[in-house]
């Protein structure tokens, strides 16, 4: 097996990625079904705006839209945020760290065709009979009242993609705390590396209470328990509870990678270490402290009281102190740096002032008494998509042009990628900007239409045409995207001729054995430091020996398939409280639905008992292969 790309038949390439162990694999598995979703949410997006513009409009049904807020929200979070996001932790953490793979390839196999299965089977939802409709959070009181199988779509699909993540997130702590190369001390590690680090460990704490709601939801509707049923003694006000204690570490889960990417493109561009290093190391950590202490501000209008309350102002209030040491670090770095006025660079420079703005309407939600005039209003949406889309979306859409040539040895066109980077951040500001002011002016979320003469005809247009303009600009990015991959320009080892980090003193295409020595950290931004002294050759830290490495495996997704399965008969083998009994015949009304959860479930288990009983041993590579490798690399560069 060698480490330059060979032509393939379709066929191979597809068995390849199916079985692939290999992280920067999985990092393009994570990309493309990620892409995938995140374009299927915008699409529900599009809907709902469109259905917006116009008072009185009947494009969408009241029960559609529900649908479509809904799944717009759960996609978004769930499938395009959270997976794009492990794509670029996939491809650049092992990297910047000096390790071969990460620490556990196999499950890392699993957690993305988890993810994978868990999303397809949430969105045949809209095929078979109805999506969830309760919205994103999905309230105990709507969820449970809710008719047709839609949430039990939600929870079950849930349920599938979160167990991936987990793994994914144990994976990433185990690989990051035990694999560090030699000299690669905690506090030499990238910023991108660190943020990986507490967002996982956020996955590890965060997810047991989304998991437990969803299994106490499925109970309740499929098998006639009450938990929060409160006529049966069951309490709904739980279920939002155990929902916001994993929902709130949820957006800091998504927001610090973006974070991570930004200080490692502000470096990159504005030629300089990034500035307080120790500083922003530390209040990420405190971030994700904070992160477990702050999620009642979901819920001030509950009736918890004002002693509640008030703690949870407190803390969303101290919360805001780190993230705004950030803000002001990324200034210091940018100020008097040589500034190269990137696709990446401008993401970054203009998620600083959005950001902020989302930041500060949080700060203002955080006042209780101001939050009861606030809460579900158009305010509310439009502060979580300037932190979200503001945050999330304009790091991931950096992290895209920053790290493609890491993960397919070719360059995005910058002048696609500006025109983009324009068109996408007016139309957010314009879609979202307007959305303050509609709250403000007393229109409530999640409704389906308003009437005229209320004073929200213009904004919501406005706001609509912005969100047209984003959808223009994604076009343009798959453009660019597909512009990018016909011309297959490969190019070579630093392509930004800027990189700080371990990740750029590789050959692209990346070896798939990542390191071929690994090398000796001597300091933070560690590729730099060698650039200087040692003419940006790494200095190894072991000699050229053989080395292990782990198979393929298609066990991976056989068992992540199962469960797959096994969630089709789970839903039809118990939907409803009456367990799914037919009432004039007595009969059950899917009588096959036992026998496709049995069928399921025996492939997970066969495939984990396989699993078991199989001695996989690995392989070794050969440091002949590994010179023979090098001295291509050397012709190549000639």
């Amino acid at each position: 097996m060698a480490s330059t790309a060979k032509k393939q038949g379709v066929g191979s390439v597809i068995w390849e990625y199916l079985t692939t162990v290999d992280h920067k694999k999985i990092a393009i598995l994570y990309l493309i079904a990620g892409g995938f979703f995140f374009v299927v949410g915008g699409i529900e997006a599009m809907m709902i705006r469109i259905q917006l513009a116009v008072p009185n409009n009947d494009f969408l049904s009241a029960g559609l839209f529900n649908e479509m807020i809904t799944m717009h929200g759960t996609t978004m979070i769930f499938l395009a945020a959270m997976p794009l996001l492990f794509a670029f932790m996939n491809a650049t953490v092992p990297l910047q760290i000096g390790a071969r793979d990460v620490a556990f390839p196999f499950l890392n196999a699993l957690g993305v065709w988890l993810f994978i299965f868990g999303g397809i089977f949430l969105n045949l939802s809209w095929f078979l009979g109805g999506a969830p409709d309760a919205g994103w959070t999905s309230y105990a009181s709507l969820s449970i009242a809710s008719a047709g199988h839609g949430i039990d779509f939600y929870a079950l699909g849930l349920q599938i993609s979160g167990a991936g993540t987990l793994i994914s997130g144990i994976n990433f702590v185990t690989t990051i705390i035990n694999m560090r190369a030699p000299g690669m001390t905690y506090m030499r590690m990238p910023l991108m590396t660190w943020t990986t680090l507490v967002a996982s460990v956020l996955i590890v704490f965060a997810f047991p209470p989304l998991t437990i709601g969803l299994f106490l939801l499925i109970f309740d509707r499929m098998f006639g328990s009450s938990f929060f049923l409160v006529e049966t003694g069951g309490n709904t006000i739980i279920w939002e509870h155990l929902f916001w204690i994993f929902g709130h570490p949820e957006v800091y889960i998504l927001i610090l990678p973006a974070f991570g990417i930004f200080s490692e493109i502000f470096a990159t561009f504005a030629r300089k270490r990034l500035f307080g290093y120790s500083a922003m190391v530390f209040a990420t950590i405190i971030i994700g402290f904070f992160g477990f202490m702050v999620w009642a501000h979901h819920m001030f209008t509950v009736g918890l009281g004002p002693t509640a309350n008030a703690i949870f102002a407190l803390a969303t209030m101290a919360i805001a102190v780190p993230t705004g040491i950030k803000i002001f670090n990324w200034i210091a770095t940018v100020w008097g740096g040589s500034i190269e006025f990137t696709t990446p660079m401008l993401y970054a420079l203009a998620f600083i002032p959005s950001f902020t703005m989302g930041g500060v309407t949080g700060v203002m939600q955080a006042a209780a008494p101001a939050d009861y005039q606030y809460h579900d209003s158009y305010f509310i949406v439009a502060h979580f998509h300037y932190v979200i889309v503001g945050g999330v979306v304009f790091g991931l859409l950096a992290g895209l042009h920053y790290y493609w040539p890491l993960m397919f040895g070719t360059m995005l066109s910058e002048k696609l990628g500006k025109i983009t980077f324009v068109i996408f951040v007016i139309g957010f500001h314009m879609t979202f900007l307007i959305q303050h002011f509609l709250g403000l002016w007393g229109m409530p979320r999640r409704v389906f239409t308003y009437l005229d003469g209320q004073g929200y005809n213009t904004a919501n247009l406005i706001s609509s045409i912005g969100a047209l303009m984003m959808a223009i600009a994604v076009i343009i990015l798959v453009i660019n995207i597909i512009m990018t991959i016909a011309k297959n320009q490969k190019v070579g080892r630093d392509p930004w001729g800027d990189g700080r980090t371990l990740e750029w003193s590789l050959p692209l295409p990346v070896p798939y054995y990542n390191f071929a020595q690994i090398p000796l950290v001597r300091g933070l931004d560690a590729y730099w430091i060698e650039k200087k002294a040692n003419n940006g050759r790494m200095m190894p830290s072991e000699s050229l020996e053989d080395f292990h490495m782990p198979n393929n495996s298609f066990i991976p997704f056989v068992m992540s398939f199962g469960l797959f399965v096994a969630g089709f008969g789970a839903l039809y083998f118990a939907s409803g409280k009456d367990w799914a009994i037919d009432a004039v015949s007595g009969l059950p009304v899917h009588p096959w639905a036992p026998w496709v959860l049995g069928l399921g479930l025996a492939i997970t288990i066969g495939a984990m008992i396989t699993r078991s009983v199989k001695d996989d041993l690995g392989y070794y590579v050969t440091k002949e292969e590994v010179l023979r490798d090098l001295e291509e690399e050397e012709r190549r560069a000639k």
